[in-house]
């Protein structure tokens, strides 16, 4: 396994574990937990590249973190959206 594959994916899986625990408990204020989560999955990125210390490719990590936790989360909105609309 690469670097890379080893710092992205947590990332993701901890957008996704908060986006299921936003839908679960947070259902009704889901606009407003969303971006914390967000804002938690940034962080997450930063820690991980920053424990890596390899200076190469770090920009490359943290967007592809920060982009796929912006997908998850973008989904898990267009999720929840239809889900309190019906």
């Amino acid at each position: 396994m690469s670097w890379r594959s080893r710092s992205v994916p947590p990332v993701w899986i901890a957008a996704a574990v908060g986006a299921g625990i936003v839908a679960v408990l947070g259902r009704d204020d889901y606009l407003t937990w969303i971006p914390i989560v967000l804002a938690a999955t940034v962080l997450l990125a930063f820690g991980i590249q920053l424990a890596l210390q390899r200076k190469e490719g770090l920009v490359a990590r943290l967007a592809a973190s920060v982009a796929g936790s912006l997908v998850i989360l973008a989904i898990a909105t267009g999720a929840l959206a239809a889900l309190t609309v019906s």
